[in-house]
């Protein structure tokens, strides 16, 4: 498993602080000692400045002494292993990154704001960069987070259920938002925390559980998928109807030059408002094909 640069260094400190303890405790128990001179002894000792001994050690001191020295040039030694390679492996860029991308995240106006990415957001991550939408993903763990930014995907490190983790991706500037969290209340939660920050915002949320859809309806959200009863209207559909199948693949894929799917509103004000389709002329004049209209209500 891939620790962050942080977490090598909360390593390296706890094994510091540990072998201090243990040094301190040891001289005490040794030498009959006090804190300060059990502390003072294992700080010279791990330090290997070579400073005068204050108390005498018995053959039981000296090998304990012998234990810290080479406890302390291991710590010493692995300290500076993890420096180098914390350089080497682009630590430093890698804080450079997380600002140049803070900055970034601060900026956006009217963005997407995807929370989690599992198997589900992984999907919604990879279709919302094909069609170059503004988004921002909220990842409560930090590797997948840290594999997210080293890709230059715009994530923040946190629980999407905090109300400062959603303030920080600019819940209250932001578009809509959609929900992949790993269980229906922890997307029931999020909903009602988003809705309370921004209730113009547009929320889709991932059902797990049957019969979760109602749930985060009443929640908040405004629409909901459920990713199991999808997939498996669509393997029946691939069996019974497979032409048809084929050409919602066409029609579904963004990134298909050939065929787009595409919405357009007809404000009131429009040149086509209140044209009936053939007078509209909407195929000769831009060749597009009007498939479906929705009229208001």
């Amino acid at each position: 498993m891939k620790r962050s640069p942080l977490s090598k260094g909360w390593i390296v400190l706890t094994l510091v602080v540990t072998l201090i303890v243990i040094g301190t405790v040891g001289y005490m128990l040794l030498t009959n000692s006090s804190v300060i001179d059990g502390l003072y002894m294992t700080i010279i000792t791990i330090s290997t400045v070579g400073y005068r001994e204050i108390v005498d050690l018995s053959p039981e001191g000296k090998i304990f002494t012998i234990f810290i020295i080479i406890s302390g040039l291991g710590i010493v030694s692995y300290a500076l292993l993890q420096t180098v390679s914390f350089l080497i492996d682009g630590g430093v860029n890698q804080i450079f990154r997380r600002r140049t991308m803070e900055k970034k995240i601060a900026m956006m106006v009217n963005h997407i704001i995807v929370c989690g990415a599992g198997q589900t957001g992984s999907s919604v991550i990879e279709q919302l960069t094909l069609t170059k939408t503004q988004f921002i993903v909220v990842e409560n763990q930090e590797i997948r987070a840290t594999e997210l930014e080293e890709t230059g995907v715009p994530v923040i490190c946190g629980d999407a259920t905090n109300e400062e983790i959603l303030t920080q991706a600019g819940i209250k500037v932001a578009k809509g938002m959609i929900i992949c969290l790993n269980n229906d209340a922890q997307n029931v939660y999020t909903i009602l925390t988003a809705r309370g920050l921004n209730p113009k915002l547009y929320i889709v949320a991932q059902s797990i559980e049957k019969g979760a859809a109602k749930k985060l309806k009443r929640a908040g959200a405004d629409k909901t998928i459920s990713p199991n009863e999808i997939g498996g209207v669509r393997m029946a559909y691939l069996m019974l109807k497979p032409h048809v199948m084929s050409f919602l693949d066409i029609v579904n894929r963004f990134d298909d030059e050939l065929l787009e799917l595409g919405e357009v509103t007809v404000e009131s004000e429009a040149e086509l408002s209140g044209l009936k389709i053939k007078d509209a002329a909407i195929p000769q004049r831009t060749g597009l094909i009007i498939i479906a209209i929705q009229n208001p209500g």
